[in-house]
């Protein structure tokens, strides 16, 4: 889908069809910015987002879809929007490929090198004033790799974490390198684990922690894995879109860096807890340690093994987050509440499954 005449928007967001682009489009339309969603499918795409806008109340007047691809250098836009991107100041790269069970060329091809087709692409803009990348929370805590990644180094690390986690943390070692190097002002945004909307519970994501609380409702979780103070820190969709919607007026300099999260969030045991109450079922009877359960078959436990690395007692340092948020005049929600309206949500989309249906355990 090319631009109308006269239509231009001075913000992009690639991957605005996801879980947290569509979110933060809502959240740059509600401040009256003109938005460009890039999405891959183009017109049949744009036609879901503009349905998901209205219902939501939003008014998508300013806002314009173009078919994007980030597969390829150029995006795959075609020369009137490339031609009429020249108002775009902010780029923000909600684009990726959230899946466990990954393989590796098909995570990199879409966390590492459509990452970097999105900076390039970005650089080339005239009035570029930022570019905000969302990673994650454990790839900020994981140390810097040096990009490019030595070859033993980088199969190493694919072997310990599996292909999501290892091309996240590739994928971030390489936005700062070429952003460095093209000359683009860069945030990288590490959310935590993101729940539904805090008043709605709405998310629509129904992978890691989201898998836990179905296995829950299931009746299918007799046992944890990690320790008591295992720490999955958790942030709100509405609450990182507003965060993020703020970022380029508040960041300044070649590369800053946030840790999205609730410092708040219960530790793990006692978030499965509180949602087993509210929920009324069954909660796990004991916790294992994730060595063990490491160790053990997948047919055995029922846990996949590449969402073990996230089961830490490690705590992560927020200060440039609370910072910008207390500029910008934000706070998280209620972090409990926000937690049990995401878990009814969950019960009430049936996980988006409608074969799930609750366990014994009630």
């Amino acid at each position: 889908m090319a631009f109308n005449e006269g239509e231009t928007g001075d913000a992009l967001v690639v991957g605005a069809t996801g879980f947290i682009g569509r979110w933060l489009v809502a959240e740059l339309l509600g401040r009256g910015r003109a938005v460009v969603a890039a999405v891959r499918g183009g017109a049949a795409r744009g036609g879901e987002l503009r349905g998901w806008l209205r219902e939501h109340g939003v008014d998508e007047r300013g806002l314009v879809v173009v078919g994007a691809d980030i597969s390829r250098p150029d995006l795959g836009l075609v020369d009137d929007d490339r031609g009429r991107s020249e108002a775009v100041r902010d780029v923000f790269n909600a684009a990726a490929l959230f899946r466990f069970g990954l393989g590796r060329e098909e995570a990199r091809r879409a966390n590492v090198d459509g990452a970097v087709n999105v900076v390039r692409w970005a650089a080339a803009l005239p009035r570029l004033r930022r570019l905000v990348h969302v990673s994650g929370y454990r790839v900020a805590s994981d140390g810097r790799l040096a990009h490019p990644v030595p070859a033993k180094e980088l199969d190493a690390l694919y072997r310990r974490l599996g292909a999501y986690e290892a091309s996240k943390l590739e994928g971030d070692a390489a936005v700062r390198a070429v952003a460095e190097e093209e000359g683009v002002a860069l945030t990288a945004v590490h959310p935590a684990t993101v729940i539904g909307h805090s008043v709605t519970g709405e998310a629509g994501q129904y992978i890691g922690l989201a898998g836990m609380v179905r296995d829950l409702w299931a009746g299918r979780l007799p046992a944890l894995a990690g320790s008591r103070r295992t720490f999955v820190p958790v942030v709100a969709v509405d609450h990182l879109a507003r965060f993020m919607a703020a970022v380029p007026e508040h960041d300044e300099g070649p590369y800053r860096a946030h840790r999205v999260l609730d410092d708040a969030t219960p530790h793990l045991p006692e978030l499965v807890g509180l949602l087993a109450r509210h929920l009324e079922v069954r909660p796990p009877r004991v916790t294992l340690p994730v060595g063990l359960v490491r160790r053990l078959l997948r047919a055995v436990t029922g846990v996949e093994p590449e969402t073990l690395s996230f089961l830490s007692e490690e705590r992560y340092d927020t200060s440039s987050a609370d910072a910008l948020a207390e500029k910008a005049g934000l706070s998280h929600p209620p972090v409990e509440d926000a937690l049990r309206r995401w878990a009814d949500r969950l019960v009430a989309d049936r996980f988006g499954d409608a074969a799930i249906r609750p366990g014994d355990g009630r």
